[in-house]
This record gives structure tokens, C-alpha cells and sequence, in this order.
């Protein structure tokens, strides 16, 4: 019973200190006074976890407020540029390593072909050299290495063991996480990477400002991120999301998934680009695009010129999203859409079909008043890794870690 007790104090402080941050870090500058009165915390317990934060130099006050009376309140803002994270994403074909600061500012980012080999022992081994590589080229003293998050294309279990990556064969999962945690001494926080974007997407981008909110990223592949309340929706099974695997043409190309048609093998970057090179071969003309240039971003910049031929692939792409998307309005009613990927570029056209598929096909109560958006994200390949450790510094579990030893008496 006593332990128990224990651990519950411990629990509330805990979550105490993180609602005080997470205040301080997302509207700072901010009071003392202004913290007490929307925490719903005494100012006694205010003063303890601020304390607590400036001593961690986790936070730090600024210039004074102004009063209509009586002495002014001191300001406090979260502190970015003295802490580091380092973020990792794990690709179908590639590493990416970056350093931000927890402003989310870019300090490094270095871009690695991954080993042609499947053995994950290989691959693990590759991954840590490079690791400790980047880490040393990037230490700057006064900056603090404080956490690393990991995003990965294929499937993270709700216990952080990935399951299945792409173009890998694991014969059992992958305790990727605590292998970095344990090998750097660092927190390690890992997830799935479209998840994970829509988790940055709530967090720094448009949708910021919504309980709900869709996620669809295109890239060389397709797969959703759902928000639900403010958090990111997992599922059960922890891997929600794959409306890219959902078929759309059952005569289709074979999927990597082993169906039949589905959306990506559709709408992702290189069918876009496929389907447009057979359309160049099979006699359509285009002035802008030619069998020697016709990736993404020519495709989109000529449609943006009312290229005709550009301009039919994007609509049927379009299409081919509003139709897939509509199940999920129709299922989820969202409070925005957002679309993700270098085929924004073409986002006049696009939108425009995605809109109308969508008014034909989803409940039109629940498609009237849901903007279809455009991500204004920036590093969108390691912001979610970014999202998962702050994520970690608001539910307390970082936090916790850096505060570990301090006095609160």
C-alpha cells in the first residue's frame, strides 16, 4: 500500500511538471499567474516545478510583463537552443539522420544509402557506425543531446518492436529502440513515419487547430495519419492507417502488399511517373514533358501550364484519392484533410478533383465544411521523428528523465 502511494506521488508530479511545460513551451511567454489559473495548479506547486525546470535550464524568464497595478509578473519561455535531438528515419531505400533543436530548427541532415543487404544484423551494425559518425561531427559544446526518435516505413507494434519493413525480411521483430537507447544512453522514442507526421502535423502544422484531423501521404508510397482528440489514432494492433492498400482497380498492377490495384500502385510518385511515361509512349503529346523528363515535379509543373496530357493524369489521380478518401470522411467525418507530398505542387488541379469525388461520394453533410489542405510542414522526412520526442517532453515521459534528480523540496 505505502509503495503504491508512492508511486501515485511520484505519478502526479510527474504529470504536474508536464502540464507546466507543455503550457510554457506552447504559449509562453506566460506568468506564473497565468500558469496557476490554467493549470487549475496551486501557485505553491507552480513555483516548485518552475523552480525545478530553471535549475534543468529547461526554461528560462525574460523580459518583465506589464501590469495596470502592484508588481509586475515575470515571464518564462521554454529554452530550444541549448538541447539537441537527434532523429532518424529509416527508409524504403535510404537513412536519414538530422539534428534539430526544440524549436524545430535544422541544425544537420545527412542523407545515406542503406547496405544492399537484407540481414538486419548488417543493417543494425551500418546504422549505429553512422550514428556515432554524425554524433561526432555534430557535437557542439553548450548544446545538449537530450533524446533520439526513429521513424520507420513499415509497421511499429504497440511494445516499439518493428514488425515489418519494407524491401527486409525480419525473422523476428525488431528491438530497434532500446538497442540505440542502451548503445547512446539516451531516451529512444520510435514510431511509424506517416503516423508520426500526422502527430507533427497536429503539433506545428495545419491542423494545429483541430480535435480531428486526416492525414494522406504521397510519397513512394501512400498511407494516413488519423487524429482523434488531440492524439494519434493507433488502433489495437498500433498500425491504423493503410488506406493506401485499399484497391481501387481490380485489374490493377500488382501491390508490394501482394494485392491487387491498390491506391498506391495508383497515386504514389513513381505510378504517377510510370503511367505517365506509357502515356508518352503510347502516342500523347506534351510540350513540357518528354520520355526523358517526367518525374513528379515535371509532371506537376506541367499541369500547373494547363499541359493537357499532365493535367488528365492528375485529375485521374485525383479522383482516384476523393474516392478512397470519401470511406474514410464517410467513417470518421474529420475536421480537415491534409495532404502530404511532392503532388501538392499540382495542388489547384488536384484539390479540385479530389473535391469533386468527394462531394459525389461522402455524406455531403460531412464533406461541406472539411477544408482539403495542403501540408506546410518543412523536413517532413524527420519532422515526425521530431513529434514522437516532443510528444515525450508533453505526456512527461522525457521529461521526467531530464528531471531526474532534482531537488523539488
Amino acid at each position: 500500500m505505502q509503495i503504491n502511494q508512492i508511486v501515485n506521488v511520484d505519478l502526479v508530479k510527474q504529470m504536474n511538471s508536464a502540464v507546466v511545460y507543455k503550457l510554457i513551451d506552447r504559449q509562453g511567454p506566460i506568468s506564473r499567474i497565468q500558469i496557476s489559473e490554467l493549470s487549475q495548479l496551486a501557485p505553491a506547486s507552480v513555483t516548485k516545478i518552475t523552480r525545478n525546470l530553471l535549475a534543468r535550464g529547461l526554461i528560462k524568464e525574460v523580459e518583465q510583463q506589464q501590469s495596470t497595478g502592484g508588481r509586475r509578473a515575470t515571464s518564462i519561455v521554454s529554452e530550444h537552443k541549448a538541447f539537441r535531438t537527434l532523429l532518424i528515419h529509416f527508409g524504403r531505400e535510404e537513412l536519414i539522420l538530422a539534428m534539430m533543436d526544440l524549436s524545430t530548427k535544422l541544425l544537420k541532415k545527412q542523407n545515406l544509402e542503406l547496405p544492399d543487404t537484407h540481414e538486419i544484423a548488417l543493417i543494425e551494425e551500418y546504422l549505429i557506425e553512422q550514428l556515432e559518425e554524425f554524433i561526432r561531427q555534430n557535437e557542439k559544446r553548450g548544446s545538449e543531446l537530450i533524446a533520439i526518435g526513429i521513424t520507420v516505413s513499415g509497421f511499429v507494434n504497440s511494445k516499439n518492436l518493428i514488425e515489418d519493413l519494407p524491401h527486409f525480411v525480419l525473422n523476428e521483430p525488431w528491438d530497434l529502440a532500446n538497442r540505440i537507447a542502451n548503445r547512446f544512453n539516451l531516451p529512444t522514442f520510435i514510431g511509424q513515419d506517416v503516423r508520426s507526421l500526422a502527430l507533427a502535423e497536429h503539433y506545428f502544422g495545419v491542423t494545429k487547430d483541430c480535435f480531428d484531423s486526416l492525414l494522406l501521404r504521397i510519397h513512394r508510397g501512400v498511407g494516413a495519419g488519423i487524429v482523434i482528440n488531440h492524439e494519434v489514432f493507433q488502433g489495437y494492433k498500433s498500425n491504423a492507417g493503410e488506406i493506401g492498400h485499399i484497391q481501387v482497380d481490380p485489374l490493377g498492377k500488382r501491390c508490394l502488399c501482394g494485392n491487387v490495384g491498390c491506391l498506391e500502385t495508383v497515386v504514389s510518385n513513381s505510378a504517377i511517373e510510370n503511367k505517365m511515361q506509357q502515356m508518352l509512349e503510347d502516342g500523347y503529346h506534351s510540350k513540357w514533358l518528354s520520355l526523358e523528363s517526367h518525374d513528379i515535379e515535371a509532371i506537376c509543373k506541367a499541369s500547373n501550364k494547363q499541359d493537357e496530357v499532365a493535367t488528365e493524369l492528375i485529375e485521374h489521380v485525383g479522383v482516384q484519392i476523393g474516392r478512397v478518401l470519401a470511406m474514410s470522411v464517410n467513417m470518421f467525418n474529420p475536421e480537415k484533410i491534409v495532404i502530404s507530398g511532392e503532388i501538392t505542387q499540382a495542388k489547384n488541379i488536384l484539390f479540385a478533383a479530389i473535391r469533386k469525388t468527394l462531394e459525389t461520394h461522402a455524406l455531403p453533410s460531412f464533406v461541406v465544411n472539411t477544408p482539403l489542405v495542403a501540408s506546410e510542414l518543412h523536413n517532413e522526412d524527420v519532422i515526425g521523428a521530431f513529434a514522437l520526442i516532443k510528444r515525450a517532453l508533453w505526456d512527461g515521459s522525457l521529461l521526467k528523465h531530464l528531471l531526474a534528480g532534482q531537488n523539488d523540496s
